[in-house]
């Protein structure tokens, strides 16, 4: 029986639904590295990992822009060197729309989102399958940061949601491609989980109607231990797909 312990890589840990799923994946006896842009804020994460759980599983923080695809090498590399293998990856990191009407955004916003939210999910993936697929034990499993603006969209959000849904279309042709290498490729979709870019909606977001209403939300370490529990599946077995929202949120019904 194998025991040691497994390695998981975590995008966009520095905050919000990052930084939950990493402390709930380095309390469930991973190795975590943290992966973002800013390396104070995994450092801070790092610290928090440490002071809850000790440092036998040390965290391991490395800055990384996940939109610049030689930063992402730099970061497998740099993976591959110290651990080996990777038996999980969360591809979490993603940005919002960008402030304002859409009508007004500049090309270099949208590319921003594009960029971060398609371009650095794909980067991710591609470094993760090119290692699973080779390292022995070969397999792993990769868990894509939907949303549920990856199924219908909220006022102004097409760059949010354009991306989204192009997210659902990387997780499904990635879930068949991965059938080959062992590779379990799913995807979880969040509603409202309390995260910088989600607190706003507890003081009033736009909805359908017009109106602006505030929105019930979840304590996000809660999404974390649904990222736990889809990583310690055995990989014969995936959640393709999981919906995560608060109960009462406006999401399905009218209004």
């Amino acid at each position: 029986m194998d025991d040691r312990p497994k390695v998981a890589l975590v995008t966009g840990a520095g905050s919000g639904i990052g930084r939950a799923a990493a402390i709930a994946l380095a309390g469930g006896g991973y190795i975590v590295i943290l992966a973002g842009r800013r390396m104070e804020r995994l450092q801070n994460v790092q610290a928090e990992i440490e002071a809850r759980f000790g440092s036998q599983n040390r965290p391991y923080p490395i800055a990384t822009d996940v939109s610049d695809a030689d930063q992402v090498a730099r970061l497998f590399d740099e993976l591959q060197r110290r651990y080996r293998r990777l038996d999980l990856l969360f591809n979490n990191a993603g940005r919002g729309n960008p402030p304002g009407s859409f009508l007004d955004w500049s090309a270099h916003q949208w590319q921003e989102v594009v960029g971060t939210n398609i371009n650095g999910m794909f980067y991710c993936l591609q470094a993760a399958f090119r290692l699973m697929s080779t390292q022995t034990p070969r397999g792993g499993r990769i868990i894509n940061n939907g949303s549920l603006a990856a199924h219908t969209p909220r006022p102004n959000s097409p760059a949010y949601t354009a991306t989204k849904h192009a997210v659902t279309g990387l997780t499904k042709a990635a879930s068949l491609d991965g059938r080959q290498y062992d590779i379990a490729v799913g995807q979880i979709d969040i509603g409202n989980a309390m995260s910088e870019l989600a607190g706003r909606m507890a003081d009033g977001v736009p909805q359908a109607n017009g109106e602006i209403s505030a929105e019930p939300l979840i304590d996000v370490e809660l999404v974390g231990q649904a990222v736990l529990r889809m990583a310690n599946l055995p990989l014969e077995a995936n959640v393709l797909f999981q919906t995560l929202m608060a109960t009462k949120m406006p999401f399905v019904g009218r209004g």
